[in-house]
């Protein structure tokens, strides 16, 4: 069964009296624990797909399963209870509360999901640790530069358990060495068994996943499968108890 299955899906919108197709019977199956970019122009339907894969639009037509689970026709309630639990989202502007600690921001997705204070606390410092910032937890995110800023996101990403991690160009406010250090966390996570979806528009940075879906005109133009990107930083190199990417300024 795949994680991610989409059947036909098409998206219309209306704006006064034209019809918009962002999508046209997109088709596509996503298996657990592939690392998969979306790609495209802007208007080629990237974005439509990645917030239909992301439960936070809803096809005009089609069938969409996540898990096995059918979403298509799922009011918002029960959408809103899917994102929480199967899906972590990275965002390029981070989506940190400012005034809140760093562990304060990743436990923030348990608080809605009704788990307890104490399992939070754990959870979030597990989740913290594990892209390297065990050391940041009391920091506010004013008291961190862009790249912690971007991991404290991941950690809020990951602290649910989700089945799948969806990144929205995530090393678009970053500059280039702190971008890449954040794709080689990514390269990890994924190497640790983590379903990772990226949308961009950098061919740099599309080239991390093992699948590129090009997207033109509401339409997959091509579905490109590549061999593994090595860089001598994976995680077997890294090994237990380090992120991998040194001390981000």
């Amino acid at each position: 069964m795949s994680l991610i299955r989409l059947d036909n899906i098409s998206r219309r919108y209306r704006m006064g009296a034209e019809t918009i197709h962002a999508l046209r019977e997109v088709s596509l199956a996503i298996e657990r624990g592939e690392y998969v970019a979306i790609m495209g122009p802007s208007g080629s339907g990237k974005s439509t797909l990645m917030n239909v894969i992301g439960c936070l639009d809803t096809p005009t037509a089609g069938d969409y399963a996540l898990n096995g689970v059918q979403v298509s026709e799922m009011d918002d309630n029960e959408l809103a209870e899917i994102r929480n639990r199967e899906i972590g989202f990275v965002f390029q502007t981070f989506n940190l509360l400012p005034r809140s600690t760093a562990l304060r921001n990743v436990e923030l997705p348990l608080v809605y999901a009704g788990v307890t204070a104490e399992a939070r606390r754990d959870r979030a410092l597990g989740a913290l640790g594990q892209v390297g910032l065990a050391d940041r937890i009391q920091h506010k995110p004013t008291e961190m530069s862009g790249g912690q800023r971007q991991r404290v996101a991941v950690a809020r990403a990951l602290v649910t358990e989700p089945s799948i991690i969806l990144a929205d160009e995530p090393t678009g406010n970053l500059d280039s060495r702190t971008g890449e250090e954040i794709l080689v966390l990514f390269d990890t996570l994924h190497q640790r068994g983590h379903t990772i979806i990226l949308v961009t528009h950098e061919e740099t940075v599309a080239q991390h996943a093992h699948r590129i879906l090009r997207i033109r005109d509401g339409r997959i133009a091509q579905d490109e499968r590549l061999a593994p990107l090595t860089k001598g930083r994976t995680a077997e190199s890294i090994g237990p108890g380090s992120d991998g990417l040194g001390d981000v300024s």
